[in-house]
């Protein structure tokens, strides 16, 4: 998980876009092997509701877009992903093919049959999008800078949000539920006209939550709370640190961009090792306004946490 600590923890906690520019040569795609939790998670979401996962607009052409960041990834990892037109996708690295009318076949050493078990049962047009959604970690939304809307989604890790709320969406509804927006929503239509231009951008999310699967839907996930005792070690024990690591692979003769989201999840304990790190985040805590503390169910935890990282401050190398 390329999640950079340093550049997407900081005090005074906002809700802002924090785009950085990628440098030349930086991935920003991770493959999946046949063992990855991601997969698995992937595989479990896909193979029982696909239509919460794979959506679009009616009348959008996602052609342009899939077409790029399929090449993109070609590009990226040659080993694990290639494109051909006789042959279609391959995901070499999943023993899996789809061809441009939906055919799905082996290629490579090894072909589970889950995975092509799973792939015939999605719609022929969804079935490429699909087959890169399962070789890669992240998720994928198409961005539309002509009208700021997400037309096209395939998404089966959620951060807790549900994905048919936000198809088709502006951006300033997509992100309306969000507490202390206002950065947000004032940054909204020049980001959408930024990311489909030439440039590569990148940025980073966290959230500190009981929730430990990579999927996590609400409607579709099991219900975590934290410990009603909520002393330092209880919640810490039950906390996992969530991070997303997005980036914008842009289409600008259509402007578009491919929106990737690359899901992290750690228990807490063996995410913050680092004092230095156990600094930022219990700034960053610390700077969070009631309406944050809320919208980020930390309200009732924000002591017992803070306690804990400062605790792992004062002790270097505490883990």
């Amino acid at each position: 998980m390329a999640f950079d600590f340093d550049r997407a923890v900081s005090a005074p906690f906002r809700m802002q876009p924090g785009l950085q520019r990628l440098p030349a040569g930086t991935t920003q795609l991770t493959p999946n092997r046949l063992e990855a939790p991601h997969l698995a998670a992937k595989l479990d979401v896909l193979g029982s509701r696909p239509h919460s996962a794979l959506l679009q607009r009616p009348g959008f052409d996602p052609t342009p877009a899939l077409h790029a960041v399929a090449s993109h990834a070609a590009a990226e990892h040659p080993a694990a992903w290639s494109v051909d037109a006789s042959h279609g996708w391959c995901a070499h690295w999943l023993g899996w093919r789809v061809g441009a009318s939906g055919e799905v076949g082996p290629c490579g050493v090894a072909s589970p049959p889950d995975i092509g078990d799973c792939l015939r049962a999605i719609a022929a047009d969804w079935r490429q999008p699909a087959l890169l959604a399962l070789a890669f970690q992240e998720d994928f939304a198409i961005v539309d800078g002509s009208d700021a809307t997400l037309p096209w989604l395939a998404v089966a890790l959620p951060s807790h949000w549900a994905p048919q709320t936000k198809v088709g969406r502006h951006f300033a509804e997509v992100h309306a539920p969000v507490a202390d927006n206002r950065l947000l929503l004032t940054a909204g239509e020049h980001l959408m006209r930024l990311v489909t231009q030439a440039d590569r951008w990148q940025r980073f999310v966290w959230q500190i939550t009981p929730h430990r699967e990579l999927h996590h839907h609400p409607a579709h996930s099991p219900a975590r709370h934290w410990p009603s005792d909520a002393n330092a070690e209880a919640v810490a024990a039950q906390a996992w640190f969530r991070t997303e690591r997005q980036t914008f692979i842009p289409v600008p003769a259509v402007r578009q961009a491919v929106f990737t989201i690359q899901v992290g999840n750690l228990p807490l304990a063996e995410a913050v090792t680092d004092p230095a790190h156990a600094a930022l985040l219990h700034a960053a805590l610390v700077s969070m306004s009631p309406a944050v503390l809320a919208y980020r169910d930390l309200a009732a935890v924000r002591e017992p946490l803070l306690a804990w990282l400062a605790a792992r401050m004062a002790v270097p190398g505490a883990v």
